[in-house]
């Protein structure tokens, strides 16, 4: 039963703490649009897609309106492009891109997640295709966001495809050099990549997800971080239940929002992810909630435990106020879209091996950082083999994002405007990893694979 109080609180969160939805993605399954005629099959592709996604943003407005919550994204997210190529006998990867951008703008959605390749065993049909077309694609396009899951626990990694990530990340920076080097940025390189993810650059919709399905982003560390400063000196248990009442408080908003979407568009519910997902604006932002806990400067010694400490309570919160929780849920650290990383990262506190380090313990990886424009595409895939190893071992979720910024050294500014905010070129190791990373093969996956 809803109190005086419990509605004067959520109009709090959302008017002082930046509580919001972050986004509804429509997941859609296009494996039935298979064509051996690449033209038919766009031509399938983009009539799907607008089919089903045609009242998408006017859903999200209509609820947004309602219910006066935030909505700040409304997004598509389609099964791997890699797979539906494979049917092709010409598989012209950045025809599909464009086929892809046009229906993303026919809808009106932000963006459009699955120009994606999972090869973390091997490359099938199409894979290579994709991989190769990614700079391209996303140069041409600005709505399109790519995906590839190089590794998992139950497979290793793939070196040669992590080999040609690096090349990839780096082509698509140069490629897109005279606009802030945006293309990367709207790339992600997984081990252990959910299938349910709503969240972009990462998501695409799994072979095993349902022909259509509405997930739903939730973020609220405005909320954690003002809850934390009401509770004053108490100890760490205390904090993480609180920040455990919090996210129950975040997720339920989400569930109501996801149900209504999907009462709406008659599309099944999947999940909810609960992750607090920062933006460049004062007051919504993890590492000031990490700060709020005790930390004079995030990135300082301690950290890591306050980001563990974060994410279990938040993943323990969310799972109490819905039955489907799913995606990465827990806690973001994309240096370039979270004020407080911003700053800890031009005053030095924040280096990128501390980075490393926290994402073993948080929901994603080495997220949205500079780096300098002069980087080798070698040490950005020895960058994404160490963070694909930290996944594997772990059996967790792990990604690189990261943008070689063109004509930058360490210490220069590079900006993208909106949520993927602006942040310093951070340095990087300058000794070479390139005989290692040439070696290619398989990484072998490790014990904790063998579970059956």
């Amino acid at each position: 039963m809803l109190n005086s109080k419990d509605i004067l609180e959520t109009i709090t969160m959302i008017q002082d703490e930046h509580l919001d939805v972050r986004t509804i993605t429509m997941g859609i399954s296009l494996l039935d649009c298979c064509h051996s005629d690449i033209n038919i099959m766009c031509d399938k592709v983009y009539d799907k897609i607008t089919r089903y996604a045609k009242d998408l943003v006017s859903t999200g407005e209509q609820i947004e309106k309602e219910f006066g919550i935030p909505i700040i994204n409304k997004r598509i997210s389609i099964t791997p492009a890699a797979m539906i190529l494979a049917s092709c006998e010409n598989r012209d990867a950045v025809k599909l891109a464009k086929t892809l951008e046009k229906a993303a703008f026919a809808c009106g959605v932000n963006f459009l997640g699955g120009f994606s390749a999972l090869v973390q065993k091997g490359f099938g049909p199409g894979d290579r295709e994709l991989i190769e077309a990614i700079p391209e694609a996303l140069a041409e396009t600005d709505h399109i966001c790519s995906s590839v899951n190089i590794g998992s626990t139950k497979t290793g990694i793939n070196m040669d495809a992590v080999a040609l990530m690096g090349k990839a990340v780096r082509r698509s920076a140069e490629l897109t050099a005279d606009r802030d080097c945006i293309g990367p940025a709207k790339l992600v390189v997984f081990c252990n990549a959910p299938e349910d993810n709503p969240f972009m650059a990462g998501a695409f919709h799994g072979a095993g997800e349902p022909d259509s399905v509405i997930n739903v982003g939730v973020s609220g560390p405005g909320v954690v971080r003002a809850a934390l400063a009401k509770a004053g000196d108490c100890d760490l248990t205390a904090v993480a239940d609180l920040i455990k009442k919090t996210a129950f408080k975040i997720t339920r908003m989400g569930q109501l929002v996801a149900n209504e979407a999907s009462r709406r568009l008659n599309v099944p519910f999947g999940i909810v992810d609960l992750s607090l997902a920062p933006t460049p604006a004062v007051g919504d932002s993890v590492a000031h909630i990490l700060e709020e806990m005790g930390l004079e400067c995030c990135g300082c010694h301690g950290t890591t435990a306050a980001l563990a400490l974060l994410n279990d309570a938040v993943k323990k919160g969310g799972v109490m106020a819905s039955s489907h929780v799913g995606g990465l849920s827990g806690a973001f650290i994309p240096v370039t879209e979270d004020a407080g990383m911003i700053d800890a990262a031009r005053c030095g506190a924040l280096s990128i091996t501390k980075l490393e380090a926290m994402t073993a313990v948080c929901s994603v990886g080495l997220d949205m950082i500079n780096i300098p424009g002069d980087t080798p595409a070698e040490v950005i895939s020895a960058i994404i083999a160490d963070e694909a190893a930290i996944g594997m071992v772990n059996s967790k979720t792990t990604a690189v994002r990261v943008i070689p910024a063109i004509g930058k050294k360490v210490g220069d500014e590079l900006s993208f405007g909106g949520l993927l905010g602006s942040g310093p070129v951070m340095p990087v190791s300058t000794y070479s990893p390139l005989k290692f990373i040439s070696r290619g093969g398989r990484i072998p996956a490790p014990m904790q694979s063998l579970k059956n």
